[in-house]
C-alpha cells in the first residue's frame, strides 16, 4: 500500500476497540485505577468561563507529546492523560505527514509508514463523560510551530481526479510535494513552483484539521474519516476563538486532535491543505445529559454544524436538518417557519471534497433569528 487512496480501501473501519470496555465515572468520583494519573483533586469546581475566557482556577495540563504517544484512529486507542472538566490542555500536535514530509523531493508515499496520516494528540480521558453527554472544546489558542509547511498530492486522492470511488480514463496525474516558507511576522506562507519560475502566498489562517471523540459501539475509525464523532473534518471553522461541541460516544469520551492546517482553500480539492505542527491550547467542559447528534461549532456571532457524507447533497443535508432543527429549538418557530428562515439566510460553504465522506459547513448569524412579534 503506497498511497494514501489505497491505505483507506483497506484500512478497518469497524474494529472493536478496547475502550468499549471501559467504565465511566461522574465528574467527583474516586480516579479510575491504572497507569494514568488521577486528576487533581478539586479540579473539577472550576467556574464556568466567560465567553472563551479561562477561570484562573482552572487546572492546566502542559504535555508535548513523544512520536511514540501519538495515535492514528478515532477510538482504539488507551487514553494517554485523564482530565476533569474544565481543565486546559496545552500542547503540541504534529502535521498530517507525521514529520517526515520536509522538502519538496519528500513524496509521501516514498516516506512515510502505511496508515500514519493525521496523527492525533492525545486521546484525552475526560471524567464524568458519559454517552449523551456533549464536550464543549473551547479553542484558545493555534499557533505554527514551524518555520515551514508542506502541501502534496497523491494519485487517487483528490476532487479532480479518478480515485476507487469514481473511476476516469485518464492517467493519474503525478505525485507532488510543495513546501511553503512561513513567516510569522507577515502572517504569510510563500512556495514556488516546481520549475521556479513563479511563487505565490496564503495568508495564515491556522485551524485544526482533526478534532473528535471515539465514536459510537466500539469502532475504531481511520484519522482520514470524518463523521459525527467529528474526526477529519478539515474545517476552517475549528480555529481559534471558537468552540466546538462533539456528542460523547464511549466512557471518557476519549478526546483527541491534530492535523494542523496553517491556510486551506474550500474544498481542500488537492486533498492536502498547507499542512504543519501546531501548538494547541483548548479548554474542555463537559455538558451533562446532552446530547449533540453531528458536531456543532459557536462563536459570539454565529451557529454552524458540520454535516459529512456521500454524496455531496446529502452532507449538505445532514448539517441543513440540524440547523432547522437549531432554529426551531431556539426562536420557536414552526418547521415549516424555520425551513423558511434558514432557506433564506443560511450560508453553506463546501469544506472539503476528499475524504471518504464529504463534508458541508452550515452557518447562520445569530442576530439574524426571528424574534416573536410584540
Amino acid at each position: 500500500m503506497n498511497t494514501r487512496r489505497q491505505f483507506l480501501v483497506h484500512a478497518p473501519l469497524g474494529l472493536m476497540g478496547a475502550i468499549a470496555a471501559c467504565n465511566g465515572r461522574s465528574a467527583d468520583a474516586d480516579a479510575v485505577s491504572g497507569a494514568l494519573p488521577a486528576p487533581s483533586a478539586g479540579a473539577s469546581t472550576a467556574a464556568r468561563p466567560t465567553a472563551l475566557g479561562v477561570p484562573a482556577t482552572a487546572p492546566a495540563l502542559e504535555w508535548v507529546p513523544k512520536h511514540e504517544d501519538l495515535v492514528y484512529t478515532f477510538g482504539g486507542a488507551p487514553a494517554k492523560h485523564r482530565i476533569v472538566p474544565g481543565t486546559r490542555i496545552v500542547t503540541w500536535t504534529e502535521d498530517c505527514f507525521d514529520g517526515v514530509v520536509k522538502t519538496a523531493a519528500d513524496l509521501p508515499s516514498k516516506v512515510m509508514a502505511p496508515g500514519h496520516d493525521n496523527p492525533q494528540t492525545g486521546p484525552f480521558w475526560v471524567e464524568g463523560a458519559e454517552p449523551g453527554d456533549t464536550l464543549a472544546i473551547h479553542i484558545m489558542k493555534l499557533e505554527p510551530a514551524r518555520s515551514y509547511a508542506v502541501s502534496s498530492f497523491g494519485p487517487g486522492f483528490g476532487a479532480l481526479v479518478g480515485t476507487d470511488r469514481t473511476a476516469m480514463l485518464g492517467a493519474d496525474l503525478l505525485e507532488t510535494t510543495w513546501r511553503y516558507d512561513v513567516d510569522a511576522k507577515t502572517g504569510m506562507a510563500r512556495t514556488t513552483s516546481r520549475d521556479g519560475a513563479h511563487s505565490w502566498a496564503v495568508p495564515i489562517a491556522p485551524f485544526l484539521g482533526c478534532l473528535g471523540v471515539a465514536p459510537a459501539g466500539g469502532e475504531v475509525r481511520t484519522t482520514i474519516v470524518p463523521g459525527v464523532f467529528g474526526g477529519n473534518m478539515d474545517c476552517p471553522e475549528v480555529r481559534a476563538g471558537n468552540t466546538v461541541f462533539l456528542g460523547v460516544n464511549a466512557p471518557g469520551a476519549l478526546l483527541s486532535f491534530g492535523d494542523g492546517h496553517y491556510a486551506m482553500g474550500d474544498g481542500e480539492i488537492m486533498g492536502a491543505a498547507i499542512e504543519g505542527a501546531m501548538h494547541v491550547e483548548v479548554y474542555v467542559e463537559l455538558i451533562k445529559k446532552r446530547a449533540t447528534p453531528i458536531p456543532r461549532i459557536e462563536n459570539a456571532a454565529e451557529v454552524m454544524f458540520v454535516g459529512t457524507g456521500r454524496p455531496l447533497e446529502d452532507a449538505a443535508r445532514v448539517a441543513f436538518k440540524a440547523m432547522v432543527a437549531w432554529v426551531r429549538e431556539s426562536s420557536g418557530l414552526n418547521e415549516m417557519d424555520a425551513f423558511q428562515f434558514v432557506s433564506q439566510t443560511a450560508k453553506a460553504p463546501i469544506v472539503q471534497l476528499v475524504d471518504p465522506e464529504y463534508t458541508v459547513l452550515v452557518k447562520i448569524d445569530k442576530k439574524r433569528l426571528p424574534t416573536g412579534r410584540r
